[in-house]
């Protein structure tokens, strides 16, 4: 398992209900733009708002639609253990690649109580099981580098998706687990800095948008082309901005996501309450912010001596093995999936 991989968005109807057919699109067209592998039912997925139900049938829609072309990482933490442990063997059975469980939140376990969830989870279940290491949502420490090498050392994980504040712990987790505990980065922060430590992959919910732009960056990191990752990476800072320094203030990084895909006529989907959408104004907004950042992306990379031929790649619809040929510019090429 290596590469980037978005953490996908769930798309749901404006009546709230799950939207099978445009969850579908979605995903394939994540595929087809170069996902090397795509999370299901994570936080971009919004697996908070979703029932028991509702997450076993969206991973089903997902496998569905994906077949064998890229593994897919369920998503299948919750705060019980009982609910998790039920989740994951759902995903067992639906043949998911691995389970992604998120540190039991809210409540506030223990340590010991949190380690004590994992080994539940992993001796009711076959399936791989990765900790989802966000500690800023679930409101308790993030398991540390020891502690994971440990678990991993037992055969209770396999891997992680390590959404922190910093990055050396990627560095860190390399070291103490070889190759066989897969280490992934799991922010929007510093991807580069995590891939150059030897991070296995990136999972983000920004990859919704720049998922090829994303696998460009990946390519370049792979074939040992530093100044060309660095480039790509520059490319991206102006969408990745959209975000974290938002020109709709009061909206989610999920809307944001939603309000792009909307501008390129891509399947968009709604939010469920009590996160919203943009409205008429905000999206105005945004568009105009897309726009601008276009222009500071407008020009080619520079040829490189390593790695895929650059080209106009490093453009949101282009990008690393699978960019689209003769497609040029980020609206254009975009419009043109929507188009196929």
């Amino acid at each position: 398992m290596r590469g980037v991989w978005p953490a996908a968005l769930t798309m749901f109807a404006a009546d709230g209900s799950l939207d099978e057919r445009a969850t579908a699109e979605h995903l394939d067209w994540l595929v087809e733009q170069g996902a090397h592998g795509l999370v299901v039912g994570g936080t971009s997925g919004e697996f908070v708002a979703m029932s028991g139900a509702e997450r076993r049938r969206l991973l089903e829609v997902a496998l569905d639609a994906v077949g064998e072309r890229v593994p897919v990482l369920a998503g299948t933490g919750a705060y019980s253990t009982a609910e998790t442990v039920e989740l994951t063997l759902h995903a067992e059975r639906a043949r998911a690649s691995a389970a992604l469980v998120v540190l039991p939140y809210y409540q506030r376990p223990t340590p010991r109580e949190i380690v004590g969830h994992y080994r539940a989870v992993a001796k009711a279940c076959r399936l791989p099981v990765w900790v989802y290491n966000i500690p800023a949502n679930a409101a308790v420490p993030p398991l540390p580098v020891a502690e994971l090498a440990r678990l991993h050392e037992e055969g209770v994980v396999h891997g992680v998706k390590s959404t922190l504040p910093t990055v050396h712990e990627v560095h860190e987790l390399r070291a103490a687990t070889g190759d066989g505990f897969s280490v992934f980065y799991g922010g929007f922060a510093a991807p580069l800095e995590a891939m150059a430590g030897g991070a296995h992959g990136w999972i983000s919910g920004l990859l919704n948008v720049t998922t090829a732009a994303g696998a460009g960056l990946w390519e370049a990191m792979r074939h040992g082309d530093l100044h060309g990752a660095r480039d790509r990476w520059a490319r991206l800072l102006p969408l990745r901005r959209l975000v974290t320094d938002p020109v709709v203030r009061g909206a989610s990084d999920l809307a944001i996501y939603r309000g792009l895909l909307r501008l390129w006529g891509r399947p968009a989907g709604y939010c469920r309450a009590p996160l919203r959408d943009l409205d008429r104004e905000e999206l105005a907004r945004l568009e105009r912010a897309w726009q601008s950042v276009e222009e500071q992306t407008a020009a080619p990379l520079e040829e490189e001596s390593s790695g895929p031929p650059a080209g106009r790649i490093g453009s949101w619809a282009e990008g690393g093995d699978r960019r689209q040929a003769g497609v040029e510019g980020p609206a254009a090429s975009l419009a043109s999936e929507h188009a196929n």
